[in-house]
């Protein structure tokens, strides 16, 4: 059996990114922002997490580059539909600091706290379930001639769901203006991508469907911006969906309740670059960034991360009635039975 696949585009290592000649100061600088934030929030979870302020969390160091590239390539009339670990993607939509410790606090659900976003979606905690939604958001995208895309992000492990097949070959079958990131980590929690599937690469998965696969360097923030871009631009100009495969190493946990020492060695993720370094440099190689423009941003992302802690923690504790919103579009009598016997017995929820 041949795992060869001679249409699916490799971009990995390109030079500055998939384009050529250095990008824009303003460009790498936002991004580079959007980069350290979500590595500083990151490293302060896993801290509140470990003190018991914190419930379980999900890290997101080795991700930094696909989330925050991927996302800086929508547009506002683009629907994003994110997975659990994608905290710097709702940072680069727009979200607040607040927002994403608010959700994790189980104080918020993203939906309160959108401003008139509804196209940026809560994460999606199932696995993969959110792949078949973003066919049919694209679909519909389609049906009413919108000029815009979906864009759904998911794991290696996704890949070997169900939802995940339903989801491309819909949006294949009826060339759905749909971008399916995957975020290839190399572990789906324990195992590895190599137990996940016997092709050469998960791009190519995209040949099975009828529409392009594209392989990007995960590490790499400017390669992803561009690929993501593009296909975007062609999801929009009626070219069909495209699957994306960012490679990436997961450099923590998958979640804070997991120990990846008892399945894989601390020296395999030495051969793998560090993302926000990998940005670091290319400003400095080519923009001149120095000690002092670093000292600035790192100093903005503490601030801002210190200030939104003591926010969240400072906030009272949710009303139980309100795990019963959004629930249904209409009332439903079982839901009614429900939110009244919280009512009337609040020590149910103690």
């Amino acid at each position: 059996m041949s795992t060869d696949a001679p249409d699916v585009t490799t971009v990995m290592d390109a030079p500055d990114g998939a384009g050529s000649g250095p990008r824009p100061f303003e460009l790498v600088e936002r991004l580079y922002r959007q980069q350290v934030l979500a590595r500083t929030l990151d490293r302060k979870a896993v801290k509140l997490n470990r003190q018991g302020r914190l419930g379980t969390y999900a890290p997101l160091a080795g991700h930094e580059a696909i989330q925050v590239g991927a996302a800086a390539a929508l547009s506002a009339d683009d629907w994003c539909l994110p997975t659990y670990r994608d905290h710097a993607m709702y940072l680069t939509r727009g979200f607040g600091v607040e927002d994403v410790l608010e959700h994790l606090n189980g104080r918020g659900n993203y939906v309160d706290r959108a401003d008139g976003d509804v196209r940026t979606f809560p994460p999606a905690i199932p696995v993969a379930t959110q792949v078949p939604h973003a066919a049919g958001i694209g679909m519909a995208a389609d049906y009413l001639g919108a000029d815009a895309a979906a864009l759904v992000s998911f794991g290696d492990g996704a890949t070997s769901e169900g939802d995940f097949h339903e989801g491309m070959n819909f949006a294949g079958v009826f060339e759905a203006p749909v971008v399916f990131l995957c975020q290839n980590n190399q572990y789906a929690i324990s195992v590895p991508v190599e137990r996940q599937t016997a092709s050469a690469t998960i791009a190519q998965k995209a040949q099975a469907y009828g529409f392009d696969g594209v392989r990007v360097d995960g590490t790499d923030v400017l390669a992803v911006y561009d690929v993501v871009s593009e296909a975007l631009a062609d999801a929009k100009a009626g070219e069909g969906p495209t699957l994306i495969e960012a490679v990436t190493y997961r450099r923590g946990a998958h979640t804070t309740t997991d120990d990846p020492g008892r399945y894989r060695e601390d020296e395999e993720g030495e051969q793998w670059e560090d993302p926000v370094e990998v940005t670091r440099e290319y400003l400095t190689e080519h923009h001149g960034w120095d000690d002092d423009d670093e000292e600035r941003v790192r100093g903005w992302a503490d601030e801002l991360i210190a200030t939104a802690v003591e926010a969240v923690e400072d906030t009272p504790d949710p009303d139980p009635e309100a795990m019963f919103s959004y629930v249904y579009a209409r009332d439903h009598r079982r839901l009614s039975r429900q939110r009244g016997a919280i009512v009337d017995d609040p020590d149910l929820v103690r």
